[in-house]
C-alpha cells in the first residue's frame, strides 16, 4: 500500500510539472501570436505605404508624360512656325537678290560718316565688291551648326563666313574676332549685302543680306538660317566690316 501511495505521489508531481510546462508553452504561444499580429499589422502598413507611393509615382509620371507631350507639341508648333518664317524670309531674300543682280551694273555710292566713339566702326566705307557672296551663302541654308565646322557638312559662325568668302577668292581666318580686323568699318546705316556683321563682343559673326537681315550659323542645335537685326542681335551688335 505504501508503494502504491508513493507511486501516486510521483504521478501527482509529474502532473504538476506537466501542467506548469503546458501553462508556460501556452503563454509562449499567446506571446508569439501577439508578436505575429503586430508584425502582420506592420507589414500591412508597409504594403499600404508602398502602394500609396507607387500610386503617387504613377500619378506624377502620368502628369509629367502629359506635360512632356504638351511641351513636345508646343516645340513642334514653334518649329513649324519657324520653318514657315524661314521659308518666307528666304523667298523675300531671293527676290531681293534677283533684284540686286538686275541692278548690278549701277554704280555704288560712297557715303562718308563720322566714326562713332564705340567699336561699331564707321568712316569712309568702300563700295561693296562682294554682294555676290549672298547667293553663295544662301545655298547652305539648313546646314547644321557644328562647332569648329567650316564645310557644307557643318559650319560654325566664322567657319561659315570664311567658307563663303573663300568661294570668291577672299581668305579669312577661322575666328570671328580676327575677321573683325579685315576690311573697312561700315556704319549700321550703310550696310550692304556681303558685309560681315558682328555680335556678342565679337563672339559671333554673320553675313548681311539686305533688308535688315543676315545669314549665319547661330549655335549648337540650330542650322544656317536668316535672322533679323533685331532683338538680341540688335542689343549685342558690335559693328560691321566691308571686304
Amino acid at each position: 500500500m505504501l508503494n502504491g501511495i508513493d507511486a501516486v505521489d510521483r504521478l501527482s508531481e509529474q502532473d504538476t510539472t506537466v501542467l506548469r510546462q503546458v501553462a508556460y508553452f501556452r503563454r509562449q504561444v499567446q506571446q508569439k501570436q501577439i508578436e505575429l499580429k503586430k508584425a502582420h499589422a506592420a507589414q500591412e502598413s508597409i504594403v499600404s505605404q508602398r502602394a500609396a507611393a507607387k500610386a503617387s509615382i504613377s500619378s506624377q509620371l502620368g502628369q509629367r508624360k502629359a506635360l512632356l507631350n504638351s511641351i513636345q507639341g508646343q516645340i513642334e508648333q514653334l518649329q513649324a512656325q519657324e520653318r514657315a518664317h524661314q521659308a518666307e524670309i528666304q523667298r523675300e531674300a531671293q527676290a531681293r537678290l534677283a533684284s540686286q543682280h538686275q541692278a548690278a551694273g549701277q554704280a555704288a555710292l560712297v557715303q562718308t560718316v563720322q566714326p562713332p566713339s564705340g567699336g561699331g566702326g564707321g568712316g569712309i566705307a568702300p563700295p561693296p565688291h562682294y554682294g555676290g557672296v549672298v547667293g553663295i551663302a544662301m545655298r547652305y541654308l539648313g546646314v547644321p551648326y557644328v562647332w569648329g565646322g567650316a564645310s557644307p557638312a557643318g559650319f560654325d559662325c566664322s567657319g561659315f563666313t570664311m567658307y563663303v568668302y573663300a568661294q570668291v577668292g577672299v581668305s579669312l581666318p577661322h575666328n570671328a574676332a580676327a575677321q573683325y580686323g579685315y576690311g573697312a568699318p561700315v556704319s549700321q546705316g550703310d550696310l550692304q549685302p556681303g558685309d560681315l556683321v558682328f555680335f556678342d563682343g565679337l563672339g559671333h559673326v554673320g553675313l548681311y543680306i539686305g533688308g535688315g537681315q543676315f545669314i549665319h550659323a547661330p549655335h549648337t542645335g540650330d542650322v544656317v538660317k536668316i535672322s533679323s537685326l533685331s532683338g538680341w542681335y540688335a542689343a549685342t551688335y558690335v559693328g560691321a566690316r566691308r571686304l
